[in-house]
């Protein structure tokens, strides 16, 4: 195992390298040096773009966005499927200074005229396969007209700027109309929060280009290729970009994310580098999970007694990280530190990040002692959009209040304890339970609603919401069945309930909050007494 000093060096080496200009200058680097070398590869699609014509494209890109009239500092929305458009579109808005806002495609209306007011969208990115929630949106942002609507795939009569024709008539040359900074923003993304809708987090060049810089310190090796097995909405996506932007590895990507095949994608495809989650260790085992190339697979909430299977049954090696939205990387735990197999520790900070564990007084906790995890370096979100209360309670003196639980051991080593913030965490979803219960009040008939997390063995949580009807309601009136049908017209897939319960009334805060310990106190079965949404039945 290396020497703990000798590990603090390297991270102060990494740190002390210079930073390029920007994310451009990244990408130009990328094609000196990869050249003709796969550089983005679709392979369900059969497309495959090297580093020079990823360059190529994005400067295509450049020239269709500004030509639609996208400027530095201008907001655009972007929905899409897992196409080569949509990175694409990332670095050429990087490349104008512009900022993207990515959207979930499994939204609905509601939950995109949201986000697109909220973050003052400009210009509208998206596919013909969305356009049915588009069409739900009852108020854009002022200025949004369908002209500012850039869309992809099938052809449709009211939006005439068409994204391929555009990029096809495009010049491969571009020069940015302003220059661009490192600490530019380059996204508005939105993550869930405790405020009921998400917040956008206002993430800069820096911000990405440390975080693939750091990715490649952590894996300790440039990965040849690298599986993104999600949607390219997500933080994940962008940073293993970089990563391979940075190192010279193929980013392989699925046109939707299935867990019953990401171990044939990863054996079939030569994968090297995963990010990985319980649900893949849930699946049946096959006699060929080990037989794959698969060097590194990060964790994400994998149960510590499951861990030294992990690796034993896929044949790698698995290491737990803890990033953020707002942070990017802050904890992993070294390659060679087999002895924290089984632990669960998030292990040590990552460079550029300084961590403290802080109690309710303000003051660090001792050792072994639990208080929430705050972050500081360089790089971190330059805030919330236009969120200036979350913001002055986010934030102190340049340290970011993570409103995770931890404690820290003798040896340096973190491990997550819990949440001070009010969420259910789905299958690698944050589901802000203060949002759902807004959907749940938006029917007339249920008076006030709860929403907590159900241990789950497969996903980790599922979403449990206790409701109480209005006066005089009887529940046969308003079955479960209603009240799903209303959350799914109201809510992205993955927030809708799996338990439903009733209940007359509920114990009640001072400040006229539901006290839900106390709810949750109640039963030593979360899942008792609740219509189970999955197995359609009463539990």
């Amino acid at each position: 195992m290396e020497p703990a000093a000798t590990r603090a060096a390297r991270h102060r080496a990494l740190e002390a390298e210079p930073m390029p200009a920007n994310m451009e200058a990244v990408v130009e680097a990328a094609a000196e040096r990869f050249g003709d070398a796969p550089a983005l590869v679709f392979f369900e699609a059969g497309e495959t773009l090297s580093f020079i014509a990823l360059r190529d494209e994005v400067l295509r890109a450049a020239n269709a966005l500004t030509s639609a009239g996208v400027a530095k500092g201008g907001r655009v929305a972007t929905m899409l499927p897992n196409i080569p458009a949509y990175p694409v579109i990332w670095l050429a808005l990087a490349r104008i200074g512009a900022i993207m806002v990515p959207v979930n495609n499994r939204y609905t209306a509601r939950e995109l005229e949201y986000l697109l007011n909220d973050a003052e969208a400009g210009h509208f990115v998206t596919h013909s396969d969305y356009l049915p929630v588009l069409d739900g949106v009852r108020g854009r942002p002022a200025g949004l007209s369908d002209d500012r609507v850039l869309l992809a795939g099938a052809p449709d009569a009211r939006f005439a700027n068409r994204w391929e024709a555009l990029v096809a008539a495009a010049p491969a040359t571009f020069e940015a109309a302003e220059p661009v900074s490192l600490d530019d923003l380059v996204n508005i993304q939105y993550t869930s929060g405790t405020t009921g809708f998400p917040k956008g987090c206002m993430l800069s060049h820096r911000y990405w280009i440390m975080t693939g810089r750091v990715s490649t310190f952590i894996a300790e090796f440039a990965p040849r290729r690298i599986l993104m097995a999600q949607h390219f909405y997500y933080m994940d996506p962008m940073f293993l970009l970089m990563m391979c932007l940075e190192g010279g590895g193929a980013m392989y990507f699925c046109s939707r994310p299935s867990t019953s095949r990401f171990m044939d994608w990863v054996r079939d495809l030569g994968i090297e580098l995963c990010l990985t989650f319980e649900f893949v260790y849930k699946q049946p085992e096959d006699p060929r999970d080990a037989e794959n190339d698969l060097q590194v697979a990060w964790l994400f909430g994998l149960t510590k007694e499951s861990h030294a299977d992990f690796e034993k049954r896929f044949g790698t090696t698995a290491r737990e990280v803890y990033g953020m939205t707002e942070t990017g990387s802050n904890l992993y735990v070294p390659r060679d530190h087999d002895h924290m197999v089984g632990s669960g520790s998030c292990g040590i900070p990552a460079p550029y990040r300084q961590v403290r564990i802080m109690g309710e007084d303000g003051r660090e906790v001792p050792v072994g002692a639990v208080g929430e995890l705050w972050v500081k370096g360089p790089g971190l979100m330059q805030g919330y959009y236009n969120k200036p209360e979350a913001n002055a309670e986010a934030l102190t003196d340049g340290w970011f209040h993570t409103g995770d639980l931890f404690r820290r051991d003798e040896a340096g080593y973190h491990y997550i304890v819990g949440r001070i913030k009010d969420m259910v965490r789905r299958s690698g979803e944050n589901i802000a339970a203060r949002e759902v219960e807004a959907a749940l009040r938006l029917m007339p008939e249920i008076e006030e609603a709860a929403v907590v997390p159900v241990p789950d063995p497969v996903s980790g949580e599922e979403v449990k919401a206790y409701v109480s009807l209005m006066p005089g309601l009887a529940r046969a009136r308003v079955p479960p069945e209603r009240i799903l049908a209303h959350c799914a017209e109201h809510l992205a897939r993955f927030k809708v309930p799996r338990y439903i319960a009733y209940r007359d009334s509920f114990p009640m805060t001072v400040s006229a909050r539901v006290e839900k310990k106390r709810v949750m106190a109640e039963t030593d079965d979360l899942r008792a007494d609740s219509y189970d949404r999955v197995d359609g039945i009463w539990r």
